[in-house]
């Protein structure tokens, strides 16, 4: 009996989950409340209080079961030992933006994530996660491009933070665009370009010359 419980429990929570996204989806998240969610999801709002705090709280679990299937592939690209850190950094830019252009899924929660969550007041603690997410990322890319230059496959002069940022700016700014447009373009042919130009840039536009410091 406590399994079932359990097991129906935790039912209810992703129910909670997926009634957040389409809420959060139609309404965005600043106009969305826990009223709004326990009603799309048939409940009570006292059911949500069972398993959240509050809407913020619902919206950091819709994130984190969105992250959730990228983590094993990080680790392959993080895992210091990698042989081919370059390789696996490629094929996992390569599945993000393919899975968001295949997936409805996916590309519903970036689009909560991108064009819903409004930089409110009320939303500073979802625009701070955001933050330390862009924060996060970079130190996670630190480490790959580091293991890269030991492995020789990038220069040893390569300006690692500039490299960061433009990878940021080149994979969120097409995700941005082709969920604002998403008819004007072929996400995942587009997506396929813009990661080898970006692989080809490493090799020849990041270096630093004698005037530069050095970064990373």
């Amino acid at each position: 009996m406590a399994r079932r419980t359990k097991e129906d429990a935790q039912k209810t929570r992703e129910r909670l989950i997926d009634a957040a996204e389409t809420v959060f989806y139609e309404k965005g998240v600043s106009r969305t409340s826990l009223n709004d969610i326990a009603a799309e999801a048939g409940v009570t709002r006292g059911a949500i209080y069972w398993h959240f705090k509050n809407k913020h709280d619902v919206f950091e679990a819709m994130m984190e079961r969105q992250e959730l299937p990228l983590e094993m592939l990080r680790a392959v690209v993080e895992d210091p030992e990698q042989t081919d850190p370059l390789g696996r950094l490629k094929d996992f830019l390569l599945f993000l933006t393919r899975d968001i252009a295949r997936d409805p899924h996916q590309r519903k929660v970036f689009e909560i994530m991108f064009h819903k969550c409004e930089l409110t007041d009320e939303n500073a603690q979802l625009v701070a996660r955001h933050r330390n997410n862009i924060n996060d990322a970079s130190e996670r890319m630190r480490g790959v491009m580091r293991n890269a230059i030991r492995r020789g496959q990038l220069p040893e002069n390569l300006d690692i933070e500039r490299a960061i940022v433009q990878l940021h700016v080149q994979i969120t700014g097409l995700i941005y665009f082709w969920l604002l447009v998403p008819d004007t373009f072929d996400m995942e042919k587009e997506s396929e370009r813009v990661i080898n130009a970006y692989f080809y840039s490493l090799e020849h536009c990041f270096g630093y010359d004698n005037t530069d410091q050095p970064h990373g």
